[in-house]
């Protein structure tokens, strides 16, 4: 059987087992970085993509691009962009973002029920809020919520074929349409589902669990000093309280701004806080006892007087 060679001044297969090691550790980042690069591009697809809902038909009809801008579950609301698009013989010409004729629109938003498009006027974009329903704030990141938006036109209180255009554009939200739109040919509705994004949920348990390996340090470091009983360490100290701060810093950073109580405080941030408090409390208290306690002290032989012959 063959034995390994051993390199000059080294121990045989070391450099070989060295060699893998690097080469196992390279391909490992690259599958992490080519992981990371797959999925932002799946979520960025996800969110630039649109979701048509409704049939145009006759010689005028009326595309509304519906686009979400900002989730609001604080307020319990969604704020919308609509911009009303003739087609056919409702534009000016082919292909034109002026309308011909006043359109009425009537939208399921209470901030503005309804709105006009005046004749020879562009285009403008309108401003809506429609409610959001479901789970609380405080569930977050495991929040869900769902959204409805109706839309019809008129004109000279005639109704006019209509379809819509969604896409969702928030950072922090996926707004998924539902399989099922309900469409009729006056006047269009979206149900959708609202729920935290890829990147925000991945962060947050990120954030979790930091929270606890922190905590966990803290409380591994004070028991390394409570059995040694060096006394007060400055250092190990201002370690401690500076991460006990640096914990709400980081607890405040949250994607979305999620208020306190939320699942995520009672998961990780209280118990950190708490035991890395627990922690700085009584390893202060050991170390000043260790501090203040009397130490014995060896009585010194005394120095025998100048001209004093040694006995």
């Amino acid at each position: 059987m063959a034995e390994d060679r051993a390199e000059p001044g080294g121990v045989p297969g070391r450099g070989r087992g060295k060699t893998v090691r690097q080469v196992a550790i390279a391909v490992f980042a690259l599958l992490l970085v080519t992981l990371s690069i797959a999925l932002y591009l799946d979520e960025r697809s996800s969110g630039q993509a649109s979701t048509q809902v409704g049939t145009p038909g006759g010689l005028g009809w009326v595309e509304f691009v519906v686009t979400a801008q900002k989730v609001d579950p604080g307020g319990q609301e969604v704020t919308l962009s609509v911009i009303p698009v003739p087609h056919g013989t409702l534009a000016q010409e082919p292909g034109s973002p002026v309308f011909e004729r006043t359109v009425e629109v009537t939208t399921t938003s209470l901030s503005k029920p309804s709105f006009r498009v005046a004749a020879g006027a562009p285009t403008g974009q309108q401003k809506l809020s429609v409610g959001l329903y479901g789970d609380t704030v405080t569930d977050y990141p495991f929040d869900r919520y769902s959204m409805v938006v109706g839309l019809a036109a008129t004109v000279d209180g005639r109704p006019l074929p209509v379809m819509m255009t969604f896409r969702d554009v928030d950072p922090f939200f996926v707004v998924k349409p539902r399989n099922d739109p309900r469409t009729v040919p006056d006047h269009v509705t979206l149900d959708a589902d609202v729920a935290r994004s890829r990147s925000t949920f991945i962060l947050a348990w990120f954030m979790m669990a930091a929270m606890w390996a922190l905590a966990l340090a803290v409380l591994g470091g004070a028991r390394v000093l409570l059995l040694k009983r060096p006394g007060i360490v400055w250092p190990a100290l201002g370690w401690m309280a500076a991460t006990l701060f640096a914990l709400v810093s980081m607890r405040n950073a949250a994607p979305g701004n999620p208020p306190i109580g939320s699942i995520m405080d009672y998961l990780a941030f209280f118990w950190a806080e708490a035991l890395i408090a627990v922690s700085l409390t009584i390893t202060v208290a050991t170390g000043i006892r260790t501090e203040l306690k009397p130490t014995a002290t060896t009585p010194t032989p005394e120095t025998p007087a100048p001209g004093t012959p040694d006995s």
